[in-house]
């Protein structure tokens, strides 16, 4: 009586509560249960008290009851952080991809036949299904350089598709400096290899890109980047539009890599350039149509396809391989 006494009084106080256990004394198993599940802090005691009390609880319990093991930490003690573990373990993860490269080098693209790539006649590239697909974005907004637009990303109903909604708002910030406004986009995370090298998206297979969206009517803009180090080239990007019609129901978008243009800091460039469809960066939309409001626009997934009766190279005359005799 004195053990039950102390127990349900809290002499002591267990730091991790066993579980409940049908070989606890039918008395002591309700209200030792009930004990635990109190978050009131109460002293410890002293590792030799425990043991003894231990040993009397198994005293009364007779010597078929299994003794209940105590697991007593003290508040000053820390989980052991090992960083020569995580180091290696880091170094491990970089050298597995590393041989995931190399052998999908040899053997093909993502692990395929290399003759099973060369013959596919579309590809997606993106899609949404779930949060790790969202990760592959980001999104951005003049909040960067004091504007009022506010986006978002998230998934889309059933985790079938990515949402990017949010509020255009043209208003010029009040810093003195920037005149214009009003502007929001989406774009991929460049991909990375082992030891964080830049990679690439090879489609020099495909002649158009493949979009299946849901707008609100608005235009877009769809950039698409080239992997370069040039610093020249840094802000340099070819662009196309793409016109939502709004409604319930999917448009399927399809843009022949010939359209894209060449610009630089948003202004399109007098001399223009075919894109390199095999050291391919990133992919973004940008919505800056000076209409003030909610906006928003769903994905299904992005893609490329080869289009057989698409046969144009570049749509635009003032290149230097079209017409060379424009600048000489």
């Amino acid at each position: 009586m004195a053990l039950i006494h102390k127990l349900l009084n809290g002499t002591y106080i267990l730091r991790k509560c066993p579980k409940r256990s049908t070989s606890l004394h039918p008395f002591l198993g309700i209200h030792f249960a009930d004990y635990c599940s109190s978050s009131l802090q109460k002293p410890v005691a002293a590792p030799g008290k425990a043991s003894s009390q231990r040993k009397t609880e198994g005293g009364l319990q007779g010597h078929h009851q299994k003794e209940v093991a105590l697991d007593i930490t003290s508040p000053e003690e820390k989980p052991e952080v090992s960083f020569d573990k995580a180091i290696r373990d880091e170094m491990m993860d970089h050298f597995r991809r590393l041989k995931d490269e190399i052998v999908n080098h040899w053997i093909g693209p993502e692990g395929r036949p290399l003759h099973e790539v060369l013959l596919e006649q579309a590809k997606v590239v993106w899609q949404f299904r779930g949060k790790e697909d969202l990760d592959k974005w980001i999104v951005t907004s003049d909040k960067t350089i004091g504007g009022r637009s506010e986006v978002f990303l998230k998934m889309g109903k059933n985790n079938q598709s990515a949402l990017l909604y949010g509020t255009l708002s043209s208003e010029a910030p009040q810093d003195g400096e920037s005149s214009r406004s009003g502007y929001c986009a989406m774009i991929s995370r460049v991909p990375r290899g082992a030891f964080e090298r830049r990679l690439s998206y090879d489609w020099s297979h495909f002649n158009t890109l493949y979009l299946r969206v849901r707008g609100d009517g608005r235009p877009w803009m769809v950039n698409i980047r080239e992997d370069t180090d040039i610093i020249q080239r840094k802000n340099q990007m070819y662009s196309y539009f793409m016109f939502t019609r709004g409604g319930p129901y999917w448009q399927e978008i399809k843009i022949p890599f010939s359209k894209f243009f060449f610009s630089n800091q948003g202004r399109i460039r007098d001399v223009q350039s075919q894109l390199l469809l095999d050291k391919i960066s990133s992919i973004g939309f940008t919505l800056a149509d000076k209409v003030d409001g909610p906006f928003f626009l769903e994905i299904d997934f992005i893609g490329v396809f080869t289009d057989p009766a698409h046969t144009e190279e570049f749509a635009y005359e003032n290149s230097p391989e079209i017409s060379p005799g424009l600048f000489k």
